[in-house]
């Protein structure tokens, strides 16, 4: 028994000498709030903000010059004075509330639509993926994200024409439609790792498909919801060429569509057109400083489910 105690204490007397060695390094402990930053990766953090940074700082002070100030500089200097009047001119050129309004239509009705579509396809295929007829149907879909837009651009108007859907209706539907592929693939991915436990036991108590998609499934989609709900948000909102081809009514034109009546044959009226940038930009950004939280959270219990 004393010589096991002595070799411990031999050991552990070892162990602080090599440790306590000048030139020895210690291993970095989590909790240690000496560790060292990483300034390569801070610095390329930064760099890449500048691509964000830049251009927003840009549009800022070209929507608050007047076009003789923009004309005289390199567009980069803050204007002296500033022309507040570019906000309301904007505001009166692009009938800025009634293409407020459809946007804010189009881009709600088309996140509500694609949530609920998008997840119950995507359970259905999730949990019959083994089915040669389910699985097929998951790679047809897949397949859709390879063709590209303008090839079936001049059918879709044809098509829309025919079917009286060249309105924001319209575009609900096809906005929720041709988000099904994407949607598809992150729904499915997510769904396959939910225990399916967890549905044996809601079926053991009696539950039937719809309950147990509608009381288990879909509350624990809600980091999917959020990523799918943004997505189809920030597509819905400034999406420019299918508004273009498929609105025939000039009272049912989005934002993007309003923007494009200061893009002029010979000239453009950039102060104008920049402040209604800022004021098509301003209602997407102010959705998402009061969402994060619920994004984030939803993305946490994700990572910890």
């Amino acid at each position: 028994m004393t010589t096991a105690t002595n070799t411990a204490s031999q050991l552990e007397a070892e162990v602080d000498a090599i440790a306590a060695m000048p030139g020895r390094k210690r291993r970095g402990n989590p909790d240690d709030d000496t560790r060292r930053v990483n300034w390569w990766a801070t610095a390329l953090i930064a760099v890449c903000s500048l691509t964000i940074l830049i251009p927003l700082y840009l549009a800022v002070v070209v929507a608050l010059k007047t076009p003789e100030q923009l004309a005289s500089g390199t567009g980069f200097e803050w204007p002296n004075p500033i022309r507040w009047e570019n906000f309301p001119e904007a505001w009166e050129r692009t009938n800025f509330p009634q293409a407020l309004a459809n946007t804010a239509i189009i881009t709600v009705g088309s996140v509500v639509f694609t949530l609920l579509t998008s997840s119950v396809v995507a359970y259905a295929l999730a949990r019959n993926i083994h089915r040669p007829f389910f699985k097929g149907v998951f790679f047809y879909l897949l397949a859709a994200l390879f063709i590209p837009f303008p090839i079936i651009m001049l059918p879709l108007v044809k098509q829309t024409a025919i079917l009286g859907l060249d309105n924001q209706a319209g575009m609900i539907v096809l906005y929720t439609i041709y988000g099904l592929s994407l949607n598809i693939f992150i729904y499915t991915a997510y769904i396959r790792s939910i225990p399916i436990e967890l549905e044996e036991a809601a079926r053991v108590d009696g539950a039937s498909t719809w309950r147990v998609f509608r009381s288990v499934i879909f509350p624990l989609l809600m980091p999917m919801n959020a990523t799918v709900g943004i997505l189809t948000c920030v597509w819905a909102w400034n999406d420019f060429i299918m508004p273009l081809v498929v609105l025939t009514d000039p009272a049912a034109r989005t934002l993007p569509l309003a923007q494009y009546v200061f893009q002029g044959q010979f000239n453009t009226d950039y102060t104008v057109a920049f402040a209604s940038y800022l004021m098509a930009m301003a209602p997407l950004l102010i959705v998402y400083i009061f969402s994060q939280r619920w994004v984030i959270s939803g993305v946490t219990r994700g990572s910890i489910k």
